[in-house]
């Protein structure tokens, strides 16, 4: 839409411009003393026109080369904060990545080590006993009575 709104601007001007051109022609509209950084203009209005819409031109042309020229830094500075946005996030990835790696491993060894010492306490403690502490005889759920060792209950 935009580039349409251009070419339509562009095409009035270029209209105008040779419109102007042609209608300052001729003798009737003679230029006698203008002066331009010493130099000493002759002809017409048009002619002074035609002059005017070149330099105008030129103008323009020095203009997007300068805009152009500072975009193009402006983007040269953006791609290089950009790549290093990218080496940034993929160090910090690659980190989170090992963080998680380690997290990972440290569950294992956990879950590891919390199956060994359930397996060693009820299949006796580390004490030796197989019945770490407890009288097969009792229901489960149920403590067994605590009695010393080398004191037998008697049967009364």
């Amino acid at each position: 839409m935009i580039v349409i709104l251009g070419l339509v601007i562009l095409v009035a001007a270029v209209i105008a411009a040779v419109a102007g051109v042609l209608a300052n022609g001729g003798h009737a509209h003679a230029v006698s003393h203008f002066t331009v950084l010493g130099y000493h203009v002759t002809g017409t209005a048009g002619t002074l026109f035609l002059y005017g819409i070149v330099v105008g031109a030129l103008a323009m042309g020095g203009l997007s080369l300068l805009a152009a020229g500072r975009s193009s830094r402006r983007g040269r500075a953006a791609r290089a904060s950009l790549a290093q946005s990218r080496r940034e996030t993929a160090t910090v990835s690659r980190h989170r990545d090992d963080l998680i790696s380690q997290r990972d491993t440290a569950r294992a060894h956990t879950v590891l080590d919390e199956q060994r010492n359930f397996t060693a306490s009820t299949l006796g403690g580390g004490d030796g006993s197989p019945r770490a502490g407890r009288d097969p005889g009792q229901a489960a759920g149920v403590p067994a009575a605590q009695t010393p060792a080398g004191v037998h209950a008697s049967a009364e």
